[in-house]
């Protein structure tokens, strides 16, 4: 939560020449309901229930970026999914934030349910919680405090061997 996920999987699916999904929209589009209206009625376990559907079906769909909520990887199923893809070739990145910057970021924390009450204090338990699986899951970490979201995008491109020649920056 308030690593940048979004705007640097946009951004690197645009450098690339890859479409961009992300897994929450499809949450949302698939339910016809926000995430908080679903955390609000269904509760979170039918909430990563819907999430786990969404990103076993993105990664066998999608040709290009993806970009799962934060809790996605906590569910077994999915770190199953993440494990199968990452054996295929693919690159699961962990987007590093510490506690200043993410609340920078998030600004109001009215539309994400996992961090009603006390921002601050929810983000580090659960960061605490999950940064273990985090790290487990991915097999490139990128922190992004203090950095340009070009910059971030520039060192996951270079991981994935884009030529800076071949793919113009876009004001990165």
């Amino acid at each position: 939560m308030g690593s940048g996920k979004s705007a640097v999987g946009r951004r690197l699916a645009t450098r690339i020449g890859l479409p961009f999904r992300d897994v929450d929209a499809d949450v949302e589009a698939s339910a016809g309901r926000t995430i908080a209206e679903i955390f609000a009625s269904d509760g979170e376990a039918h909430f990563r229930d819907l999430e786990h559907d969404a990103v076993a079906r993105a990664l066998t769909e999608h040709p290009g970026v993806l970009s799962l909520g934060g809790g996605a990887v906590m569910d077994p199923r999915t770190q199953s999914v993440l494990a199968d893809y990452r054996a295929d070739g693919g690159l699961v990145v962990l987007l590093d934030v510490s506690l200043r910057y993410a609340m920078h970021r998030i600004g109001s924390a009215a539309s994400r349910p996992m961090l009603a009450d006390d921002p601050r204090e929810r983000w580090t338990r659960i960061l605490a919680a999950r940064r273990p699986t985090y790290e487990r899951v991915s097999n490139l970490v990128v922190d992004t405090d203090q950095r340009t979201l070009g910059a971030v995008v520039r060192e996951i491109a270079a991981r994935l061997g884009v030529d800076e020649a071949a793919s113009p920056d876009e004001g990165c």
